[in-house]
């Protein structure tokens, strides 16, 4: 599992892109790149990173289920994603 303050770190860049969503736009709209360099860097969208919602890994994230290969595997063998099962052939 990630470490909280990485977990929370994250959250924060969230809640700044999603108040800053709406001012970045319209700076970009009207081309003053000096205006967007005034912005806190973290409130920049690319600076996001997918993580697990269970766990918190950065890595092997699943975007249609919102969580790590990992932890979708277990999952999944237990039975508790819908509509998902093991391949055979």
């Amino acid at each position: 599992m990630a470490k909280e303050s990485i977990k929370a770190r994250e959250r924060k860049r969230e809640a700044l892109v999603a108040r800053y969503a709406e001012k970045r736009k319209a700076l970009k709209a009207a081309g003053d790149y000096e205006g967007l360099d005034k912005l806190p860097r973290n409130a920049s969208p690319v600076r996001l990173h997918n993580r697990c919602k269970l766990t918190g890994r950065p890595r092997g994230y699943m975007r249609k289920f919102g969580i790590s290969r990992v932890t979708f595997r277990e999952m999944a063998s237990a039975g508790k994603i819908p509509g998902v099962t093991k391949a055979s052939w």
